[in-house]
């Protein structure tokens, strides 16, 4: 891959992957200004402590395993793992992201520092230990920051699935292989802004492998465009100029990372290798012929790794 392939793909993969929406029971965490003293959020929501509220599904009982969404992805994506798994003795939770899917809307909070209260606000609310982390795509930063700003108190195992956001993809003088910035504000207000659905369709094909069908792409595609534009942006700016090089050696938990070699949002040279290389003991699976919905295209495999991960069985 030349220079000019490196940085298209680089900048698919600032634009990332993302999609959809959710459903179960329900607990809140209420305080801060923004919240209600007295009005309870509905089912199937838990309210962070600036009184957004984030929906989520909670399948199953066993070991919990905590799904995070990539860039304007919701928890629906996350439905071919978590039927599975589930009937396999796991508990599965997945939630929405601020501004995805049936979450609020803020048009706030779009760092990662809040991003990772937010998780912080979901494991406390239901009081999740032992927990494995799986983040795909942008939310491979929030595992990280998670654990910077909360700890490892709550969380047994971590998985980095295709990650887009780590370690660092912008351009600098300590990382000269990295994508400018001008490129990612062209794709942001030349692109995104002006025409996102086109964008989506441009972008689609290099997401899948040749046989996913239509209707699977089509689902996909439906879940991003559901994701707010400010929250669309905002992560978008957020995953392409956040450095987490100083805080991923200090991840000392069991990690596995999964990564396609054909992932064109997130080329495997840039971020799951040199994730990978920055985490101590970590292990890197590399799937030949995946791109980066691979939650979709090479199901099967992720699941049979997830659950042998989960049970420490590799």
């Amino acid at each position: 891959m030349d220079r000019r392939d490196i940085l298209k793909s680089a900048v698919v993969a600032g634009a990332g992957a993302g999609f959809m929406a959710c459903s179960s029971q329900a607990m809140a965490v209420t305080g801060g200004p923004a919240a209600s003293p007295t009005k309870a959020p509905p089912a199937s929501f838990i309210r962070t402590r600036d009184g957004v509220e984030l929906f989520y599904r909670d399948w199953g009982t066993g070991k919990p395993v905590v799904f995070l969404s990539g860039w304007t992805l919701c928890s629906d994506m996350w439905n071919y793992q978590m039927v599975p798994l589930s009937d396999q003795g796991l508990r599965c939770i997945a939630y929405d992201r601020r501004g995805h899917g049936r979450s609020s809307d803020p048009g706030r909070g779009y760092d990662y520092d809040t991003l990772a209260d937010d998780l912080a606000a979901v494991l406390e609310a239901l009081d999740l230990r032992d927990v494995t982390l799986v983040g795909h795509s942008m939310a491979s930063g929030e595992l990280v920051r998670y654990l910077s700003r909360h700890g490892p108190g709550r969380i047994a195992r971590l998985v980095f699935l295709a990650p887009a956001a780590t370690p660092f993809v912008r351009k600098t003088a300590d990382n000269p292989d990295g994508v400018d910035e001008s490129l990612f504000e062209h794709v942001r207000n030349n692109l995104l802004l002006r025409d996102f659905p086109k964008w989506l369709a441009d972008n689609a094909p290099p997401f899948f492998v040749a046989d996913t069908s239509p209707a699977i792409r089509d689902w996909v595609m439906s879940q991003m465009l559901r994701c707010s534009m400010k929250a669309t942006i905002d992560c978008h700016r957020a995953m392409s100029s956040t450095d987490f090089r100083a805080e991923l050696p200090r991840i000392s938990l069991p990690t596995l990372i999964i990564h396609g070699d054909k992932d064109a949002s997130a080329p495997l040279h840039l971020t799951g290798q040199k994730t990978a290389q920055l985490i101590p003991g970590s292990r890197l699976v590399v799937y030949e012929g995946a791109p980066h919905g691979l939650f979709v295209t090479h199901t099967e495999r992720l699941n049979g790794d997830l659950l042998a991960f989960v049970r420490n069985e590799r």
